[in-house]
């Protein structure tokens, strides 16, 4: 019994011993970071950061926050950030961002607030920590611009895989419902009197791939470019307007799309009104394409529903030889 206790005992103090280390590894990594990253001349602070959870947690908080990429000119603060992992599997984090963060750019300062928002993230165990899976939870989320705009989303999430069948491909699945859009957006169109102020749903599956890697140097250098885009499934609900979506479109190194998609429409006729609008559509060309959709649309045999392929090549949009809009353009800052 006594040589149970003593083992006991040893095991514990090893235990500790290595928790010890370990929180001042991954404070002394974090704060590297930091350090390294203003370096590079970023704006690189936290006004403190330290890791408790013993015995079987690394839990990490940073309070007061800030990064800032000089390259982007994209810069995000957070009263307080949380990176909380099992002290025995440290490549699966926990992210929480309680509080209120800010999102800068060189246009705006977006303020972010919700009573959920936290993720998860797995990582390959490599010094370059790959992402292998991740998931985000949102719930009561507001956002509010110094551009005059507000928005919120009353619950949503997103997840994305590392595919297996291509080494920068990631499969990513996303769901949303109570979308409030930006008040600027709505009221874009004709005052607001062509859209209902809240998506009720919106739904995607899709694989993407990319450049590179999404793991350390992905925030640290340059963000990874998509190159191409398989939509298996969009699905979205607005008022009066239904819209699905199925199709692949290859990128260039411009964040040109290349490809085709197609497109089953409810109430399609809100939908070029709304294009017109927001100058998707150029008023001259308004009649023709309503034209040609109501041809397309007869065949069906429910002249409210639409089913065509949209083609995008040469930095356009097309239906069939008809430009009817500019495509858009796929970068990440």
């Amino acid at each position: 019994m006594r040589k149970l206790v003593v083992i006991a005992v040893v095991l514990a103090g090893l235990w500790a011993g290595y928790w010890f280390i370990g929180a001042k590894g991954v404070e002394g990594a974090f704060n590297t970071w930091i350090e390294d990253r203003r370096a590079d001349g970023w704006v690189s602070q936290a006004q403190d950061v330290s890791t408790r959870g013993f015995p079987n947690r690394f839990d990490t908080i940073f309070t007061g926050l800030e990064l800032a990429d000089p390259d982007t000119g994209l810069a995000w603060r957070a009263d307080e950030f949380q990176i909380l992992a099992l002290s025995y599997q440290p490549n699966h984090v926990i992210a929480v961002w309680p509080g209120q963060q800010v999102l800068s750019s060189p246009e705006q300062n977006i303020t972010f607030e919700a009573t959920t928002f936290k993720g998860s993230l797995v990582f390959d165990p490599s010094p370059d920590l790959p992402l292998d899976r991740s998931s985000i939870v949102i719930e009561g989320l507001t956002m509010q611009s110094n551009a005059g705009w507000t928005a919120g989303l009353e619950a949503g999430q997103i997840a994305t895989r590392k595919s297996s069948v291509a080494p920068h491909r990631h499969d990513i699945h996303f769901e949303a419902t109570g979308l409030l859009p930006a008040s600027s957006f709505i009221q874009g169109f004709a005052g607001g009197d062509l859209l209902p102020p809240v998506f009720e749903r919106a739904l995607l599956d899709a694989s993407v791939d990319f450049t590179g890697p999404w793991d350390r140097h992905a925030i640290e250098n340059a963000r990874p470019q998509i190159t191409r885009i398989t939509l298996d499934e969009f699905d979205a609900t607005w008022g009066e307007l239904g819209l699905k979506a199925v199709g692949t479109v290859d990128v260039d190194e411009r964040g040109l799309p290349t490809g085709e998609v197609a497109i089953k429409a409810k109430n399609w006729r809100k939908m070029i009104e709304i294009a017109e609008a927001s100058g998707a559509i150029a008023p001259e060309l308004v009649s023709t394409v309503t034209g040609a959709l109501q041809f397309v649309a007869g065949l069906s045999g429910n002249s409210k529903t639409l089913d065509v392929t949209l083609r995008l090549s040469g930095g356009a949009v097309f239906l069939g030889p008809i430009p009817i809009g500019a495509a858009p353009i796929i970068k990440i800052r």
